[in-house]
């Protein structure tokens, strides 16, 4: 079923993976951003976290009806029949 799906749903199907496990991870661990990286522009205040997280979950419902379009425009070609030979 994978064959003849394009590089472009492979790239949108991956990126609503990601922003989804990311989304999922601000959502459970604001401060991760801080940890890993020392990076702190909100000062603890939590802003910075829901915006991230909010724009996380547009992204993934984006990225995910992006390749949902891609897979239905798949599904709608017709199946090449073999041919019969005289």
């Amino acid at each position: 079923m994978a064959r003849g799906l394009g590089a472009r749903f492979w790239i949108e199907a991956a990126l609503a993976a990601v922003s989804g496990g990311l989304f999922v991870l601000t959502l459970l661990w604001r401060d991760w951003i801080e940890t890993t990286t020392g990076y702190d522009p909100d000062r603890h205040s939590g802003s910075a976290e829901w915006a991230i997280v909010a724009l996380l979950l547009v992204a993934t419902l984006v990225s995910g009806l992006l390749a949902r379009t891609q897979w239905n425009k798949r599904l709608a070609q017709p199946v090449p029949r073999p041919s019969t030979a005289d």
